[in-house]
């Protein structure tokens, strides 16, 4: 484990992206980092990794928050920090207006490693059974809590069968409920979709999904980044250690300098026509808004627009995207 809780990281100081404050009066922080930083150093002190950069984000209360970014971006050194398992070469981590040191924060954490390292010679009820007893609970409590959790995951026609016998998305759905066995207030949850097929996937989304719907605040650490505009409320995309953006999906996926009309009831000369001439043909004029890029897309942007400018923070939403859709909005315009 790193010790190095003093050093100083040597970062250009920079302002964090800041997502819209409109909310943060209407729930609760549960994460908070303060310029967190973190440099892994070699036997002798000297910097080898410069993993994390003066990151500033909070997890709010009942929200499913996604953390998102390539391999080496310093995600799994912020969930790292998030349980203690690491300390900061600076800044500071809060969780529960605690500090993420203090082991008693933990009783309200669940935590969904990327690899779920269980017992194979064990049943899925014997598996919870055992985790359940790792925090002192009663054995009517583990019991209740077995019986609830087989049924939230949907494993009661193979709780009693070994997880040898599981497959992979079986198995991820054991280690789910192995996360939620002390019914925690916070769930990490780190490649909750890895090697799923696509049922299994949707299964996984939704379980997410009620979990959101039971008041649990979820951080969602994942590389599937359709999964993630599908479940999460806000994201922030990391590169090279550093925070690149942040806020709500449904903000961030917008092309701002493209508008979308939508109808119905139409007929195709009508279609050509502007707002005006869609209410004389009896159409139905639903919204005029901007519409959205995919979460693929803007993260692929944000990744290449990091590496020709580094240091930048915040990047226009998909340029690419607006290009291709200006010359389909002039053919139905007819120009």
């Amino acid at each position: 484990m790193d010790t190095d809780s003093t050093a100083s990281a040597e970062v250009e100081p920079n302002a964090a992206v800041q997502d819209s404050p409109q909310d943060d009066a209407q729930s609760g922080v549960i994460i908070e980092t303060r310029n967190l930083s973190k440099i892994y150093r070699d036997f002798w002190g000297r910097k080898k990794v410069n993993a994390l950069k003066s990151l500033d984000i909070e997890v709010r209360q009942g929200e499913i928050f996604g953390l998102l970014g390539p391999n080496g971006s310093g995600k799994s050194t912020t969930i790292k920090l998030i349980l203690g398992l690491l300390f900061p070469s600076s800044g500071r981590v809060l969780v529960f207006d605690k500090d993420a040191s203090e082991t008693s924060k933990n009783e309200k954490i669940g935590y969904l490693p990327e690899e779920s390292y269980l017992y194979k010679f064990l049943t899925a009820e014997e598996t919870l059974d055992f985790y359940g007893r790792l925090f002192d609970m009663s054995g009517a409590e583990r019991k209740r809590r077995v019986d609830e959790l087989i049924q939230l995951v949907g494993l009661s026609g193979a709780k009693h069968r070994q997880l040898r016998e599981y497959s992979k998305g079986m198995t991820r759905r054991v280690g789910l409920a192995q996360a939620l066995i002390n019914d925690p207030d916070l769930i990490l949850l780190d490649e909750p979709t890895t090697g799923l097929d696509p049922i299994g996937t949707r299964e996984m989304k939704d379980l997410i999904l009620a979990l959101k719907e039971r008041g649990k605040t979820v951080l969602l650490c994942s590389h599937q980044l359709a999964d993630v505009q599908d479940v999460c409320d806000r994201v922030a995309i990391l590169h090279q250690g550093e925070l690149k953006e942040l806020g709500r999906v449904s903000d961030l996926l917008k092309v701002q300098d493209v508008t979308e009309v939508h109808a119905e009831g139409l007929s195709e000369a009508a279609k050509s026509e502007i707002a005006q001439v869609i209410e004389r043909h009896g159409g139905t004029l639903r919204s005029i808004d901007n519409p959205t890029t995919t979460m693929e897309d803007l993260f692929l942007n944000i990744v290449r627009e990091s590496e020709a400018r580094p240091g930048a923070r915040r990047v226009s939403a998909n340029a690419e995207s607006e290009a291709s859709t200006e010359p389909e909005q002039q053919e139905e315009a007819g120009q």
